[in-house]
């Protein structure tokens, strides 16, 4: 039900037709019920997200169009061919293939777990963007080492807090800092979906943040660093501290206005008036093969 109220609800469903999408539910349903290798569907022009049963992120984009419809369509009309995009905490690939296939950016690509990383190198290569993406299969945190991660949670693995240590399911992975991985390459803008473990992520990303010259923060702000003590609060003004503004976006009207989201990711642009006149100048692009924005 939680399923259908959100297709029923999503911007796209509601331009492009709620009963088209009730279909594609049953029509994804029917591809993948006794089928074990990828199915695809477009994504955003000609490029095509690879997806399997079971990878609830990835075919919510199959569903909708782009699933979160406010931050995709932001990054879609904010970059360029010519940026460059960090995608940290890539699972499958959604963001990267928007950007290096969609745009036409340059993109490194984070992403953990071993068993997702196999996922996020399909997509890349199935959409022949290996000259445009750097995929690391390693973690980014505030120190260079290891740390245990949750492994059979789908979207939401993340780094285990003390209190799962016992009992949960996990795999040990690498992980450095963006300071360390960020050369000559800066980037423009930054996807942050690591489920709670962003202020990590940040520490380990002062150097780049204090350069001034990244223009986009889009990070995941649910209440997951509460597990960590971290509070959506202190995020928030640590961004402010960095010179970033918390914005919402309007992909349909290509608005952009000041304030806080009511929930999800946040959009943190440290350049408004930039921000303004990119989304406006920016192309059309063609979302699922159903709706053009």
């Amino acid at each position: 039900m939680r399923l259908l109220v959100f297709l029923m609800n999503h911007p796209l469903n509601i331009a492009s037709g709620r009963f088209r999408a009730f279909l594609r539910l049953i029509n994804w349903q029917a591809r993948v019920w006794f089928k074990h290798d990828y199915s695809s569907f477009l994504l955003i022009s000609d490029k095509k997200l690879f997806a399997k049963k079971g990878m609830t992120g990835a075919t919510g984009n199959y569903y909708c169009g782009l699933h979160e419809f406010e931050d995709m369509g932001f990054l879609i009309h904010y970059l360029r061919p010519s940026d460059q995009f960090l995608d940290i905490g890539a699972n499958v690939g959604s963001y990267t293939v928007l950007a290096a296939g969609g745009v036409g950016a340059k993109v490194k690509s984070f992403e953990p777990l071993p068993s997702t990383f196999v996922h996020l190198k399909k997509n890349i290569e199935g959409n022949s963007l290996n000259s445009k993406v750097q995929a690391y299969n390693c973690g980014l945190s505030e120190q260079s080492g290891t740390l245990k991660f949750s492994s059979e949670l789908d979207t939401v693995n993340h780094v285990l807090s003390d209190s799962e240590e016992d009992g949960t399911p996990y795999v040990e992975v690498p992980v450095t800092t963006v300071d360390d991985v960020v050369d000559f390459d800066i980037p423009t803008a930054i996807k942050i979906d690591v489920e709670g473990h962003e202020l990590a992520v940040l520490n380990g990303a002062k150097k780049l943040l204090s350069g001034g010259h990244v223009k986009v923060v889009i990070m995941e702000l649910n209440g997951s660093g509460a597990r960590y003590g971290v509070s959506d609060n202190f995020l928030r003004e640590l961004m402010h501290q960095y010179g970033f503004c918390a914005c919402v976006y309007d992909p349909f009207s290509r608005t952009l206005t000041k304030g806080e989201s009511s929930g999800g990711n946040t959009i943190f642009v440290s350049d408004f008036q930039l921000a303004q006149q990119r989304v406006l100048k920016a192309p059309k692009y063609l979302i699922g093969g159903r709706v053009w924005l």
